[in-house]
């Protein structure tokens, strides 16, 4: 068991409102008294960064979009007070997630803004984070204090909270730390993970103004710690199976270490680990939400949002 970082509202604090009472609650009121540009100048990157970042993440190589950063044109050095990189799953929120989407570019910048349909979080801690590293090994102190003090929103459900944290897991295999914490946009159908940690148990009504007051509750809040638990899965292969994006194939794999074999193995197997969070299900209850998953994205017009998920 391994401990990660996330934003949270309070300490040791568990919401246990309805949703239909947090969207009303948190419809946009407190949000409409935030100053946009004030919000903008504690998260915003600094061009040349945010643009080398994106730049290493589309051409999927850090070192050369590190080095063609260039500084020219840059008015200032100012150093924001909490960096913000926002992953949304535009499949999430009743289909509101390319609206949501152009809210936050429109709030932040559209480099610090990744679609999870375009950009996935392992290719952001590959590309983007190493090329964020490699500019501050280069002696760009901005770059050093941005990575210091990064942080990540997500907007989505519980699985696609799962699957970011474990992509920035692995900065601790890799002994890249510190790890960035992680807050939340409720976008899914449960929203566990975001209720237990304060953030909220269902998209709000007025998401448009509400959004900035979760983006200020991300650059303000303090960070919690998350426990994990690392998984190893070994089964019998099967063609054409499709893992879920918490799991990941393992091309190679020692069954003679950590592993308590009750049993005699199937000639034939595979190995897959995967990070998780909140809650780790077997059996009947998994069987279903794999099965929703599946029908959701073969069906979408099926799964609107969450009030008719639920049903």
């Amino acid at each position: 068991m391994s401990n990660f970082t996330a934003a949270a509202e309070g300490r040791g604090t568990v919401a246990a409102r309805s949703s239909l009472w947090e969207s009303i609650r948190r419809c946009g009121i407190l949000g409409m008294g935030i100053n946009e540009e004030e919000l903008r100048r504690k998260i915003l990157i600094p061009a040349y960064i945010r643009t080398a970042m994106s730049s290493a993440i589309r051409n999927r190589d850090a070192g050369a979009s590190a080095e063609a950063a260039v500084r020219a044109g840059e008015e200032a050095d100012e150093v924001p007070e909490a960096p913000i990189v926002v992953f949304v799953n535009s499949h999430s929120g009743g289909r509101h997630g390319p609206q949501l989407t152009a809210r936050l570019q429109q709030l932040i910048s559209i480099e610090q803004v990744f679609d999870l349909s375009d950009t996935q979080p392992p290719h952001f801690v590959q590309y983007g984070l190493t090329c964020l590293e490699n500019l501050a090994d280069n002696g760009d102190n901005l770059a050093r204090v941005i990575r210091e003090n990064l942080r990540v929103m997500v907007a989505g459900g519980d699985g696609t909270v799962g699957w970011i944290l474990g992509s920035l897991g692995e900065l601790f295999v890799q002994k890249r730390e510190p790890v960035p914490p992680a807050g939340i946009i409720p976008l899914g159908t449960g929203n566990d993970l975001s209720r237990s940690f304060g953030w909220g148990g269902s998209f709000p009504f007025a998401w448009k103004s509400a959004v900035k007051q979760s983006l200020l509750k991300a650059v303000s809040n303090p960070v919690q710690h998350l426990d994990s638990w690392h998984v190893t899965i070994i089964m019998q292969e099967t063609e054409g199976l499709e893992l879920p994006f918490s799991l990941k194939h393992m091309e190679e794999y020692d069954l003679t270490q950590d592993v308590d074999i009750q049993r005699e193995l199937p000639e034939n197997i595979s190995c897959s680990e995967g990070v998780f969070y909140n809650y780790f299900s077997i059996g009947m209850d998994a069987q279903v939400a794999y099965g929703f998953h599946h029908l959701r994205n073969k069906k979408p017009y099926l799964a609107q949002g969450p009030m008719s998920n639920k049903v």
